[in-house]
């Protein structure tokens, strides 16, 4: 839950069966002109004749244009400022057809019961997305946290992820690329460098900004230093120092009783705490509430049998105010010596980071 609305960025975990992008050099004809818009002209087969088509924003899900299916085909035409993520969907429902779109003369040819294999040609940004997709697709669950990478497999998409941020700094779908690289690595000072290699224009597009928001993020509170100590009241009011956790791998956790999406994390963290908690490792939970009773039966509810601390000032909790937090879930996973060693990490990631250092 956002201290401010932030739009979403929607980073599609789907297949996509596209064309094969063909070389720069034919892609990118001499004589060709960039039409001043875009024109999507779909073909599609298995839809009755009237079903509804609307082009959605990838950022929010919102439908932008619509359109219906007459004699199997449906168009819809615009204008961009900059290339930008668009999803196509049928009857208002998933599955979609995804599309980086920039102002070209489109074509998508579909089948009802295969959108998964469909073909989009004729805008050069989408082949770019498509080049990235075929790089990213095998660490899906890696990205979806619901499994850690082992060392080789890191090396080799971090390793196929720089050389297409190489050579597109020009390219609209290097930003989704340079999160991804971050999200296998954790290297923010690469982050930062590939960001700043980008031309100005992508670097202030949507998905550009958001890689320099999550750069920013990134300095605050690193991984691999020390964790600044505080101390905090308790449920009964005593108060309660971090560095008294020294020598056990903690989870520093950010939450409160009024947050939908803490409250749904709240299952995971359980389970791992009670598979962990004779293996060395403890959570710390720290509330951004300001109704004690509120905060007592979520803590109840919930089952969170762990120390938990907050001064009761919501999202002015001194805690919160030191280490910057503007968002919640938020979590720092430490290590017996009070190091940062993995940040907001969630489900099935949580699990397999403890798995991994607490046989």
């Amino acid at each position: 839950m956002k201290k401010r609305f932030l739009i979403a960025l929607l980073f599609p975990l789907i297949g996509i069966g596209q064309v094969k992008p063909k070389t720069t050099a034919e892609k990118k004809p001499a004589v060709v002109k960039q039409p001043e818009g875009y024109q999507i002209n779909g073909t599609v087969s298995g839809f009755p004749e009237g079903t509804v088509v609307d082009l959605l924003n990838g950022n929010n899900g919102m439908p932008e244009l619509s359109s219906k299916v007459i004699n199997g085909k449906f168009s819809f035409k615009g204008k961009l400022d900059y290339p930008d993520f668009k999803l196509v969907s049928f009857n208002k429902s998933a599955p979609y057809i995804p599309i980086f779109l920039d102002n070209s003369n489109v074509t998508l040819t579909a089948k009802k019961d295969q959108l998964d294999k469909a073909i989009v040609k004729g805008s050069v940004t989408n082949d770019e997305f498509y080049e990235y997709m075929t790089i990213t697709k095998p660490y899906e669950k890696i990205f979806a946290q619901q499994e850690e990478a082992d060392s080789a497999s890191v090396s080799k998409g971090a390793a196929l992820l720089e050389d297409f941020i190489t050579k597109h700094p020009s390219s609209y779908v290097s930003p989704l690329a340079i999160f991804r690289y971050h999200q296998l690595t954790s290297n923010s000072e690469k982050m930062e460098s590939m960001y700043v290699s980008l031309i100005p224009e992508v670097q202030t597009s949507p998905i550009g900004n958001y890689v320099a928001q999550q750069i920013g993020e990134a300095k605050k509170n690193p991984m691999g230093k020390v964790l600044a100590d505080f101390t905090q009241e308790d449920t009964t009011g005593k108060p309660f120092q971090l560095s008294s956790l020294r020598g056990k791998y903690v989870l520093v956790d950010f939450w409160a009783s009024w947050c939908g999406p803490c409250r749904q994390e709240n299952p995971n963290v359980v389970t791992a705490f009670n598979k962990y908690k004779n293996k060395n490792f403890t959570v710390l939970g720290i509330s951004l509430d300001k109704a004690k009773q509120a905060w007592i039966d979520a803590i109840k509810a919930d089952g969170l049998t762990w120390i938990h601390v907050s001064d009761l000032k919501g999202w002015a909790n001194s805690v919160a105010q030191q280490f910057q937090i503007v968002s919640i879930p938020q979590n720092f996973l430490i290590d017996p010596s009070g190091v940062v060693i993995a940040k907001n990490l969630r489900g099935p990631a949580l699990d397999a980071k403890l798995a991994s250092l607490l046989k």
